[in-house]
């Protein structure tokens, strides 16, 4: 008796181990992504990337190229979808002493893709009230309709917003919506839209060149082309810096073996290809870090120079800041 209870006792304990490894095996899938954002330490600020979302930009809207070439240099980077990849990334700065957002993003202007902005700063331990400040690179939509919600409200009670003299000039006028091509109207009227509370409320401010929005912290560079007013912004501090240069790329696997390619998109193409090459000639020289608003998240690595080209030399997964110290393989 006493043995057949054992035995039996036994096989429950087999089945109950069996059982649970077959829950175990059968756990469900998560489907869902981890939070959007990465963060770097430059100095003594803290710089979080923010995935705002994504859309796919049709290959067709590049220029300068023909589309067998184009082609080919997505094939490299096993892109054979008819529209490629292109995320919406903005910028946080924590300074210590103020909170700065660079671009906000697509927001509702997009749809089911974009909009992601403000959880995922909350996921990043922000909140949009904690905004200081916001520095715009340009005013195209997937950079300004992160400024509101669906019903115009501003999203960041707390913030100025900062844009180009020249940026504001051209997109901000009311005449210049009149006198814009039909095609084009939407786009102004969505800048328009997106700024207008933060107009109203005395909370929107420009810049000429030469001048920073916010002296001491930020230097702010007009590179001109994609739009009459876009702008870069370098961060400096203990000797390190991050330069946030906004849409003078938009295709990663293109525009850096081939910087004279431009994009549909841009005002002035002759212009911002000269701006591109510009910008990407002192960051390969500089060696800083470099952030672009639409290469692959978290849009943040360094540019290096070979022979006649560029190329991207993303950010690798890491600590937010190195031990002291790391051991050497030899």
């Amino acid at each position: 008796m006493k043995h057949s209870l054992v035995c039996t006792l036994r096989g429950l304990g087999l089945a109950f181990v069996l059982t649970s490894v077959g829950a175990q095996a059968q756990a469900p899938i998560q489907a869902t992504q981890v939070p959007g954002y990465y963060r770097l330490a430059v100095g003594d600020y803290e710089v979080t990337a923010l995935f705002d979302g994504y859309n796919d930009l049709s290959p067709k809207l590049l220029q300068g190229m023909n589309q067998s070439q184009i082609r080919a240099l997505l094939a490299r980077r096993a892109i054979e979808t008819p529209g490629v990849q292109t995320a919406f990334n903005a910028f946080l700065i924590n300074t210590g002493k103020q909170l700065i957002l660079v671009d906000t993003g697509a927001g509702q202007c997009i749809g089911a893709t974009a909009g992601q902005l403000s959880a995922n700063m909350q996921a990043a331990g922000y909140k949009p009230e904690q905004v200081d400040a916001i520095l715009l690179t340009h005013l195209h939509l997937d950079h300004v309709c992160g400024l509101v919600d669906g019903q115009q409200q501003p999203i960041f009670a707390n913030a100025s917003v900062y844009a180009a003299k020249a940026e504001a000039d051209y997109w901000l006028d009311p005449q210049a919506l009149a006198k814009a091509a039909e095609a084009a109207k939407g786009f102004f009227k969505i800048a328009q839209d997106s700024t207008a509370p933060y107009i109203a409320a005395g909370r929107f401010k420009t810049f000429s060149p030469g001048q920073s929005p916010l002296p001491g912290v930020v230097e702010a560079q007009l590179e001109t082309g994609h739009t009459p007013g876009s702008s870069t912004y370098r961060f400096t501090s203990q000797g390190q810096s991050i330069l946030f240069m906004g849409d003078l790329v938009h295709n990663l696997a293109v525009q850096f073996l081939h910087p004279e390619v431009s994009i549909g998109f841009d005002v002035d193409n002759q212009q911002a290809i000269k701006s591109r090459n510009q910008v990407f000639s002192a960051g390969a020289t500089s060696k800083t870090w470099v952030t672009a608003a639409h290469l692959p998240f978290p849009g943040i690595g360094h540019i290096s120079a070979v022979d006649k080209h560029f190329e991207w030399v993303p950010l690798e997964y890491g600590p937010y800041k190195r031990a002291a110290n790391v051991p050497l393989i030899e």
